[in-house]
């Protein structure tokens, strides 16, 4: 099984892309499953279907679903948050602080990541293609399996021994609750899990990431530090994508100027990415109406990784991604 991540700066396409693949894959003979875990859905739109927390059949060997935040929230910390609310609320009761408290930054789309391991597991599709949230998210998503689950297994054995000695004693004395072991359980299974996510997360033969971008400077930029960043965490990147290229008879007169820099800022993407790293770039032009539907994802698909049958898998990639470049040349 193969995963694959889509990422980039918000409003870059990066559901397009990613449905567009998800589309070509199946009509390929794949069996795929795309999933979304930007909280902000697009991809049921992007589909035009109707996507929940459940797969829903979108075409002959596609299956999509919507990441239901709550859910896998409740699912993955249900007793440790009861438990974090009651120790707030022992002494004054409940309150919207109390809500906007335990509202950790990051920990929706976290356990949002926790499924594709659960996916991974159950092995019933050829590959699963990830819609991650905007880059600033999907950058904390990447780091938070690591840094979480270090600071779990460090504290949690100390503070269970803890509890076990002394924690009757404490309750009786200051009215403050202590945790039962049900709640210490659930906190071992969700660091167990964590670790299982980052040894996936790093596998390069299992999953990669993909970048998307537009040729824009700022963009780029932030497309720059996210590879680098992603390299920093180990992480394999495979391909750049470029996105809503202006095409040559669109840009004459008064968008003149904004095909010269769309010219320069290509150049920059295939000397940071191609060159320097060896990672290949896919186009793919702004096209005369929004992509939306099947067909019209299926036809972005042949754009962007040629007419012909492609492993969009990653097995010959690269030279998809050279052979794009020389026809731009040309």
């Amino acid at each position: 099984m193969r995963i694959i991540l889509y990422t980039g700066k918000g409003g870059v396409g990066k559901t397009t892309v990613a449905a567009s693949a998800a589309c070509r894959l199946a009509a390929e003979g794949k069996k795929v499953l795309i999933m979304s875990t930007d909280q902000a859905h697009s991809l049921g739109d992007s589909l035009e279907t109707k996507l929940g927390n459940e797969p829903v059949t979108v075409m002959e060997g596609l299956d999509a679903l919507e990441i239901d935040t709550v859910k896998e929230t409740e699912k993955a910390w249900g007793k440790l948050r009861s438990y974090l609310t009651l120790l707030l609320t022992s002494r004054d009761g409940e309150s919207l602080e109390t809500e906007e408290l335990l509202a950790f930054p990051g920990f929706d789309e976290l356990f949002s990541l926790l499924t594709v391991r659960d996916i991974y597991e159950a092995n019933e599709y050829d590959v699963l293609i990830v819609d991650c949230a905007p880059t600033g998210e999907t950058l904390s998503l990447l780091k938070f399996p690591e840094m979480m689950g270090n600071l779990l297994q460090k504290a949690l054995p100390v503070k269970r021994k803890a509890v076990k000695a002394v924690g009757p004693a404490v309750e009786k004395l200051t009215k403050i609750p202590m945790p039962k072991d049900e709640v210490f359980d659930e906190v071992l299974w969700l660091t167990a899990k964590l670790d299982k996510l980052k040894n996936l997360m790093i596998n390069h033969e299992v999953v990669s990431i993909r970048i998307v971008t537009t040729p824009e400077r700022v963009v780029i930029r932030e497309a720059k530090r996210n590879y680098e960043y992603l390299k920093l965490y180990q992480y394999k990147v495979d391909a750049v994508i470029v996105n809503n290229i202006y095409p040559v008879q669109a840009m004459e007169g008064y968008f003149g100027k904004w095909m010269q820099m769309q010219e320069q800022a290509l150049t920059d993407l295939t000397e940071t990415f191609q060159e320097k790293e060896n990672v290949p770039i896919l186009k793919l032009e702004l096209q005369p109406q929004e992509i939306c539907g099947i067909p019209l994802l299926l036809e972005a698909a042949q754009k962007i990784w040629g007419e012909k049958e492609a492993d969009i898998t990653g097995a010959g990639l690269g030279m998809i991604g050279l052979q794009s470049q020389e026809k731009n040349k040309n």
